[in-house]
């Protein structure tokens, strides 16, 4: 209790850099030209996911911290897990994609446009959001009907699968497997195919001849590289087993973290290391101060 006043602080400011980071991620990507690539596509994709994740679960949090209720109704908790997971789903798969697209602008540049149409990031992208919605259309149902203890008391800030089955009296084991699985499909090979693709990125980086192009390639692809590896390490370590000491007493600060801390440190790592969004950005303001002039 003595931590809520500056948990309510340092969330509230985190939201607001997500949702002003992100937006800005949008309107970029939809009002530069310059921006209407395949990777720019991706990430203004990531920043919408990022946007609807923190607000599925920001909001109650912070009322949660703020004031002396802090329940949440049945179906209050029932929505929240069906979007939370499905937002979280999603954005396993699309980071993924992400990865793929690195890959072969890397690996692959004189295919570049060939392989990487329009019509085909409009594809992967849809893929990304239906796969979010099987997830959760899969492990919320199961969670949702477990025998709850009486006391009902959810350890956690957000109803996720992790907590509810923790707060359950009667046998789990086949949630838990569940979400294993669950878990597997949606983490480990995701993960595991993100760093092979990034194994060969780096074999080709490491081939070019000019410091400056190993130097732009790594630079592009490390932004990627550093959220993948804080969102996929947190909640990998909450995920695969809901049961485990280290989930129960280290989840609640995981969850934290991959709630709030990550989608603000998204549009922070893309921009702030990127030289196309930092000139869009710069293209957007002086455009605005020829306008005033004029």
């Amino acid at each position: 209790p003595s931590l809520e006043m500056t948990l309510f602080v340092t969330v509230s400011i985190s939201y607001m850099v997500t949702l002003m980071g992100n937006t800005t991620i949008i309107l970029l990507f939809h009002l530069d030209p310059h921006l209407h690539t395949p990777m720019y596509f991706f990430l203004t994709n990531l920043s919408l996911l990022d946007l609807c994740f923190t607000t599925s679960c920001i909001p109650q949090m912070l009322v949660h911290l703020r004031g002396p209720d802090k329940t949440i109704s049945y179906l209050g908790c029932a929505v929240q897990l069906y979007i939370f997971l499905g937002l979280g789903a999603a954005e396993c798969v699309l980071l993924l994609v992400m990865a793929f697209d690195r890959y072969v602008a890397v690996c692959r540049p004189l295919h570049y446009t060939v392989i990487m149409q329009p019509r085909v990031c409009h594809k992967l992208a849809f893929l990304v959001w239906t796969s979010g919605i099987f997830g959760t259309l899969v492990q919320s149902p199961t969670t949702m009907k477990l025998p709850f203890c009486h006391h009902h008391r959810v350890d956690d800030f957000v109803c996720e699968v992790p907590a509810l089955i923790r707060l359950a009296c009667g046998d789990t084991h086949s949630n838990e497997l569940q979400i294993s699985v669950i878990g597997s499909v949606f983490l480990m090979v995701p993960l595991l195919l993100i760093l092979i693709s990034y194994g060969h990125i780096a074999r080709t980086v490491l081939a070019i001849q000019s410091h400056e192009g190993r130097r732009k390639a790594f630079q592009t692809c490390s932004s990627h590289l550093v959220v993948v590896f804080l969102f996929y390490c947190t909640v990998t370590a909450v995920y695969i087993q809901p049961r485990s000491h280290f989930s129960q007493k280290g989840g609640k600060f995981l969850t934290l973290f991959y709630t709030v801390v990550t989608p603000t440190l998204n549009p922070l790592i893309y921009t702030l290391r990127n030289k196309d969004m930092k000139g869009a950005l710069k293209r957007l303001f002086g455009k605005d101060r020829t306008s005033n002039v004029q």
